[in-house]
C-alpha cells in the first residue's frame, strides 16, 4: 500500500538529488540536539539566515546584519498579502540598512539572496515541520527554505486514497494560511500534489489558478518524465537552483484592485521569457539583425504578465547597459490596460513606466534619452507630421528594445502604397518605428498566428521564438475551449436581403483592417450598417437574445457581451431589449442588468447621450461586469472591451459585426478565460462570421498550431447524445418513460436500479456529469432543447445518489454538478430533491437517536437497494460524528460497516440480509452512546476507557469503575502535558509513555497488556490533540 509518508520521502529524495540539504522537522525542532529555532512559533531558521547574510554581505558591520535578521524575522506588517509583498521586495532588491563608517552615515541594501551564483545560497527541504499557531498547531508536509526563509510549501496527499486528491491539499493550504499565516509571509510558490498530479499557485491564487508545471529544462519537451509524473517534474523543473532564483526575482508580480493579488508565471511564460532574453541579446549586438522574434501565445495565456517579466529582466541585464523599453500597442484602451499592469509591477521593474499621451509627448520622452525608462505608446503616435517626409530619428542607441503587442496588424506594414489623393508614396507605421529608432531591437507578442503571406511582420520582428497554442493552453487548464453557434436561421429576413448582406460583408472584408473613421461613413459600410440595423432586425435580435441568454444561463451561469456594428445599433438594441425586459433597466450606472459601453461625443444626438459615461463610470461598469455576483449581466459594445479585456466570468459573446483575422480572434477570445468550472465559452453568430472563422483555422493549422480556434456547438451535442445513450443503457430494465409527470415517484425506483448494478452508482454519476457539461455548451440548440426535460430527470437521479454522501467531487462543494446549474426545477420536481429520505417517503431522523420505529420502517421498504444506501449513509455519518476522535470505536465500527457493505457489493448476500446487519449495527451505535452516559464519562474520557478496554484480559480482570478512574486520570494528565510536537518528538513521547505506564501500574492494569495499551492510549491522545489545542 502506498502511503503519504512514502510519497513525502520520495519527494525529499528528488530535492536531495538536485543539491538541497534535507532535514526532518524533528531534527531541527526546539530542544533537539541540532535545534535551529527556539520555539515552535518561529517559521524562519534564524541561524541560517544570519550566516547567509554575513556570507553575502562581507562589508556590512555585524550589528547591522543582526538588526536586519531581527526585522526580517519579525516584520510586523498588517495583512498577509502586504507582508508578503514587502518581504518579496526585500528578497529581490535587498534590505535597506544604515550604519556609521568613520562618523559618516552610510546606507545600502544588504542582499538576502545571491542571484548571480545560486549555489552560494543555503538550500534546504524540511518535512513535518511543527508550527504553533494562534489557535491550532499545524505540520506542513514539506517546506523549502532559501537562506533560512520559507519560500515554498508543498502539501501532499496519499495517492492511494481516492478522496485525498490535490484539491484536499489545496483546502489544507487555505487552512494553514489562516492558522499559521507567518509561514506564508516569505512565500514564493505553493505546490499541491497526490503524487501523480501536481499544481503550482501563488499565495493569493484561486483553485482554478493552480496549474501544472510541465517542463524541466525548457519548453521544447513537455512532460519529459512521462504522464502522471507531475510532482517530480515540478521539483526538478521549478526548484532547480538557477531556475528558482530567477523565478523569485523576475516572475512574481503584484497587482492592486482593491485587494492585493500576487501573480506568478506558469511554465510556458517562464521559458518563453528566458528564450526571448537570449534572442534579444543576440539581435541587439552591433552585428545583430535587430529582430528579437515573435512570441505566439494564444489569447488568455497571460501575455501581459510575460511582457512585464521580460521588461524586468531586460532592465536589469548588464549586457544591455540600462536599456530603454518601448511598449507599443495599436489601441488606446489596450495601451491603458497594459500600462496598468506595469504600473502595479514597480517592484519587479525597479522604476515606474511612463505613458506618451500625444505625438509630441512621445518625441519628448524618447528624443536623446541617455538610458533607461519604460515608455508606453500607441503605434499611431509614430505617424509623421503632415509636413514631414518621414519620421525623425529619436535616438541612435542600440540598447533600445521595442515590444509590440498584436504585431501582425496592417498598421505595422513596411510596404509603401500610392496615396490616391496626392499621388505620393505612403508607408505603414512600422517604417516610422524603424525611422525613429533605427538601431532598436524589435520583439513581438501575438495571440494569433502570423499569416503565411504576412512578410511585413517577419521582416520587422523575425520568426517565432516561442509557441503556446490553443490545445496546450486547454490541456494545461490555462484557457477553456470556445464553441460556436450560428443564430442566422433565427432571424426572419427575406432572401434578397440575406444575399445582399452576404455580398456586402464579403466586399467589406477585403480591407476590413484598414477601415478608418472616415471610411465607415462611406457608402459600403453605411449601406451594410443600415441593413444590419434595420429596426425589424434589431427587434428580432432583442427577442432572440433574451430567449437565448435565459436558456444558456439555466445551464451555464455567466456574463454576456454583445458586439454591434455601430453606436446607433448598440443603443437601439438596448432600447428594444429593455422594452421587453423593463426590469433590466436602470438610469443609475451602478444598477441594472444591461448596459451600453461605448465612446461618446458632446455632439452626439439626444438618444445616445443617456449612455455617455465618464472614465470613472466606465471603470465602475468594468468592475461590475467582472464581478460574478453583480447584477450586471449583459453589456453591449461596438469596439470597447474587445482586446485586452479580461473578465473570467464572461461566458457568452454575441457577434453582430463584421470582423475577421486577428480582430475576430482577439474578440472571441474574451470568452476563453478559466472561471471556476466553466466548461467552455460560447460565440453566438448573428451576422455570418463562419467563413472568417474557417479562414482563421486555415492560418492556424498552416502555422502548426494544435487545437481549433472554435469548436462547433454541434460537437458538444454529439457528446450529449452519446452520454445520454450511456445513461439510458444503465436504466435499461425499468420503465421511466413517464418522468415528465411522475418524476418524484420514479426517482427512488431509478436509484434502486442503479445501485443494484455492478459499480452502477459511479458509472451512472460519471455519465450524467458528462451530460451536464455537454448540455451547458449546447443547450441553446433546438435539438438539445428537446432533451432538456430528460437531462433534468437524469440529473435529478444523480443528485439524489450523491447528495449528503461525501461523493461530491473533491473541492467542488458548492454544487452537485460543479457549478453548472441544474435543470431540476419547478417543471419536474416541485420542491427539488431535498434528500434521499424524502424520496423514500421517510422523515430524516436524528442520527444520534436512530429509533426502533425508524429502523423498522427502513426494514419494510420495498426498494431494498435504496434502503441499503440510506442506512449506510446514516451509519457513516454516525461513525464520523460520534466517534471522530475515538480511535478504537471508529476503527471497530468502520470495519464492521465496511465488512457488511463488501458482502453486499460482492453480491455474496442479498440486500435484505445486509439491511439486517446494518440495522443491528445501528442498534450497537445506540447502545454505545448509552454506555458513556451510564459511566459518567465525557467523550475524551470515554475514548481512553475504550483504549484500555480494548483487550479481553483487562475487561475480565478489572471492574468498570477502575477503568473509568484510569480513563479520567489519563485524560487530565495527558491534556496538561502535551507540547506542540509531542507526536513526532521521541523524547517527549518517551516521557509521556512513562507517565502512562506509571498510571497503569498504579491501578494494577494487567502487565502483559500494558505495552499495547500504552501505545493505544498515546495514539488516542494524538487524535484528541487537535481538539485540546483549541
Amino acid at each position: 500500500m502506498i502511503t503519504e509518508d512514502q510519497l513525502e520521502q520520495e519527494c525529499l529524495s528528488w530535492f536531495r538529488e538536485i543539491g538541497y540539504q534535507v532535514k526532518h522537522g524533528i531534527e531541527i525542532a526546539p530542544e533537539a540536539s541540532q535545534a535551529e529555532r527556539s520555539d515552535f512559533r518561529q517559521v524562519i531558521l534564524q541561524s541560517r539566515l544570519r550566516d547567509a547574510l554575513y556570507k553575502l554581505n562581507p562589508d556590512v558591520p555585524s550589528h547591522a546584519i543582526d538588526a536586519a535578521v531581527i526585522q526580517i524575522a519579525n516584520p510586523n506588517i498588517p495583512g498577509l498579502m502586504a507582508a508578503n509583498r514587502q518581504l518579496h521586495k526585500w528578497m529581490t532588491q535587498g534590505y535597506p540598512v544604515k550604519f556609521m563608517v568613520d562618523n559618516v552615515e552610510r546606507g545600502l541594501r544588504i542582499s538576502l539572496v545571491d542571484f548571480d551564483n545560486p549555489a552560494n545560497n543555503d538550500w534546504l527541504a524540511v518535512n513535518q515541520f511543527a508550527i504553533q499557531g494562534g489557535k491550532h498547531n499545524r505540520r506542513p508536509d514539506i517546506i523549502v527554505y532559501l537562506n533560512g526563509l520559507p519560500v515554498a510549501v508543498i502539501e501532499l496527499k496519499n495517492p492511494a486514497d481516492v478522496k485525498a486528491d490535490i484539491w484536499a491539499a489545496y483546502r489544507q493550504l487555505q487552512t494553514y494560511k489562516n492558522d499559521i499565516p507567518d509561514l506564508f509571509v516569505y512565500n514564493t510558490v505553493l505546490v499541491i500534489s497526490d503524487g501523480m498530479n501536481a499544481r503550482c499557485g501563488s499565495l493569493s491564487a484561486d483553485q482554478e489558478r493552480f496549474l501544472r508545471w510541465r517542463t524541466i529544462d525548457g519548453e521544447d519537451q513537455l512532460d519529459p518524465l512521462g504522464q502522471h509524473q507531475d510532482l517530480e517534474t515540478v521539483v526538478r523543473g521549478l526548484f532547480r537552483k538557477d531556475f528558482f532564483v530567477e523565478y523569485l526575482r523576475y516572475f512574481c508580480l503584484f497587482e492592486d484592485d482593491h485587494t492585493t493579488v500576487k501573480k506568478i508565471a506558469a511554465y510556458h511564460q517562464f521559458h518563453a521569457v528566458r528564450t526571448a532574453i537570449s534572442t534579444i541579446l543576440k539581435a541587439s549586438k552591433p552585428n545583430g539583425d535587430k529582430k528579437g522574434g515573435v512570441i505566439w501565445h494564444t489569447q488568455g495565456a497571460g501575455k501581459s504578465i510575460e511582457m512585464a517579466c521580460l521588461s524586468g529582466m531586460l532592465l536589469s541585464n548588464k549586457e544591455l547597459g540600462n536599456p530603454t523599453i518601448v511598449i507599443v500597442t495599436d489601441r488606446q484602451d489596450l495601451d491603458g490596460q497594459l500600462f496598468g499592469v506595469f504600473s502595479g509591477a514597480g517592484d519587479l521593474l525597479g522604476e515606474n513606466p511612463q505613458q506618451a499621451n500625444s505625438r509630441k509627448d512621445l518625441r519628448e520622452l524618447l528624443a536623446n534619452r541617455p538610458a533607461g525608462g519604460i515608455i508606453f505608446t500607441t503605434i499611431q503616435k509614430f505617424a509623421p507630421e503632415p509636413n514631414e517626409g518621414k519620421f525623425p530619428v529619436l535616438t541612435n542607441r542600440d540598447n533600445v528594445v521595442v515590444i509590440c503587442d498584436e504585431a501582425h496588424r496592417t498598421q505595422y506594414g513596411l510596404t509603401g502604397h500610392i496615396d490616391a489623393k496626392t499621388g505620393s508614396i505612403k508607408y505603414g507605421l512600422a517604417k516610422s518605428l524603424r525611422d525613429a529608432l533605427p538601431r532598436a531591437t524589435f520583439m513581438a507578442f501575438t495571440g494569433t498566428p502570423i499569416s503565411l503571406d504576412d512578410r511585413d511582420t517577419r521582416a520587422v520582428f523575425g520568426e517565432y521564438v516561442s509557441i503556446y497554442d490553443i490545445q496546450q493552453a486547454v490541456d494545461d487548464g490555462a484557457t477553456v475551449p470556445i464553441y460556436y453557434e450560428s443564430r442566422l436561421a433565427k432571424l426572419v429576413l427575406d432572401d434578397a436581403m440575406v444575399a445582399t448582406l452576404d455580398d456586402q460583408v464579403d466586399e467589406l472584408f477585403e480591407n476590413e483592417d484598414d477601415i478608418s473613421d472616415q471610411e465607415r461613413a462611406k457608402s459600403r459600410w453605411a449601406a451594410l450598417e443600415a441593413m444590419v440595423g434595420s429596426q425589424p432586425r434589431v427587434d428580432q435580435i432583442a427577442e432572440d437574445l433574451i430567449e437565448h441568454y435565459s436558456q444558456r444561463s439555466a445551464t451555464q451561469p455567466g456574463k454576456a457581451l454583445f458586439v454591434a456594428m455601430s453606436r446607433d445599433i448598440c443603443v437601439r438594441l438596448y432600447d428594444a431589449i429593455v422594452k421587453l425586459k423593463p426590469e433590466w433597466h436602470s438610469d443609475n450606472h451602478m444598477e441594472g442588468a444591461i448596459k451600453v459601453v461605448m465612446t461618446a461625443s458632446a455632439s452626439d444626438e439626444q438618444y445616445l447621450q443617456p449612455h455617455h459615461t465618464s472614465n470613472q463610470q466606465k471603470k465602475d461598469l468594468e468592475k461590475r461586469f467582472k464581478d460574478p455576483g453583480d447584477s450586471l449581466k449583459i453589456v453591449i459594445v461596438r469596439d470597447m472591451w474587445l482586446t485586452g479585456f479580461d473578465a473570467p466570468c464572461l461566458a457568452t459573446m454575441y457577434v453582430d459585426k463584421p470582423m475577421k483575422g486577428a480582430n475576430l480572434a482577439q474578440a472571441i477570445a474574451r470568452v476563453n478565460r478559466v472561471f471556476k468550472d466553466k466548461p467552455g465559452g460560447l460565440v453566438v453568430d448573428y451576422i455570418g462570421i463562419a467563413p472568417q472563422l474557417k479562414e482563421a483555422l486555415a492560418t492556424y493549422s498552416a502555422s502548426n498550431g494544435k487545437g481549433q480556434p472554435t469548436l462547433d456547438a454541434s460537437q458538444a451535442f454529439d457528446i450529449l447524445l452519446e452520454k445520454i445513450g450511456v445513461a439510458r443503457d444503465l436504466l435499461h430494465g425499468i420503465n421511466w418513460s413517464d418522468f415528465r409527470n411522475s418524476a418524484l415517484k420514479l426517482l427512488p425506483v431509478c436509484m434502486d436500479h442503479v445501485l443494484e448494478l455492478n459499480d452502477g452508482k459511479k458509472r451512472y454519476c460519471d455519465a450524467v456529469l458528462s451530460i451536464t457539461k455537454a448540455f451547458a455548451l449546447c443547450s441553446t440548440l433546438d435539438e438539445a432543447a428537446e432533451l432538456r426535460d430528460e437531462v433534468a430527470f437524469l440529473q435529478a437521479v444523480r443528485g439524489a445518489l450523491i447528495k449528503d454522501n461525501g461523493d461530491t467531487p473533491p473541492g467542488r462543494g458548492e454544487g452537485i454538478d460543479y457549478q453548472l446549474q441544474q435543470l431540476v426545477s419547478q417543471a419536474l420536481v416541485a420542491d427539488g430533491v431535498n434528500d434521499i429520505f424524502q424520496l423514500a417517503g421517510l422523515e430524516k431522523p436524528d442520527i444520534s437517536i436512530l429509533s426502533d420505529d425508524f429502523l423498522a420502517e427502513v426494514k419494510k421498504m420495498p426498494l431494498k437497494n435504496l434502503a441499503v444506501e440510506l442506512l449506510q449513509r446514516l451509519l457513516k455519518d454516525q461513525v464520523k460524528s460520534r466517534f471522530s476522535n475515538n480511535v478504537v470505536k471508529q476503527r471497530q465500527f468502520s470495519e464492521l460497516l465496511q465488512e457488511a457493505l463488501n458482502k453486499y457489493t460482492n453480491r455474496s448476500i442479498e440486500a435484505a440480509q445486509v439491511i439486517e446487519e446494518l440495522i443491528n449495527l445501528a442498534k450497537k451505535f445506540r447502545e454505545e452512546a448509552a454506555i458513556a452516559d451510564a459511566l459518567g464519562l465525557n467523550p475524551a474520557e470515554k475514548s481512553f476507557y475504550d483504549a484500555l478496554a480494548d483487550n479481553a484480559s483487562a475487561k475480565d480482570l478489572m471492574a468498570d469503575a477502575q477503568l473509568v478512574e484510569i480513563a479520567k486520570e489519563l485524560a487530565t494528565k495527558l491534556r496538561n502535558n502535551l507540547s506542540v510536537d509531542w507526536a513526532v518528538r521521541e523524547s517527549v513521547r518517551a516521557r509521556l509513555r512513562l507517565m502512562v505506564k506509571t498510571i497503569l501500574r498504579k491501578y494494577k492494569y494487567p502487565p502483559d497488556e500494558q505495552t499495547s495499551a500504552t501505545e493505544m492510549v498515546l495514539t488516542q491522545a494524538e487524535s484528541l490533540a487537535e481538539i485540546w489545542s483549541v
